[in-house]
């Protein structure tokens, strides 16, 4: 059964859009890969701009040099 690489963004993307930033940044502390991460930036820029939504797109980003940093890859 194949995914939708799509999937997780989608779903922290819904997340955001409902208003519950809170559990977002949960699930991006756990993000399962950096092109995740990317993807979900991808959806975030088509959101008009916010002071929230600037302070999460930082969070976001910080969380993506994180996971992408190699002493912090995770095992599949």
């Amino acid at each position: 059964m194949a995914r939708s690489k799509n999937e997780w963004a989608s779903k922290v993307f819904a997340l955001i859009r409902a208003g519950n930033v809170d559990a977002a940044k949960a699930q991006i502390k756990v993000a399962p890969t950096v092109g995740d991460i990317v993807r979900l930036q991808d959806l975030l820029a088509q959101l008009p701009p916010s002071p929230a939504l600037r302070q999460l797109a930082a969070f976001v980003e910080e969380e993506r040099a994180l996971l992408a940093a190699p002493r912090l890859h995770r095992s599949p």
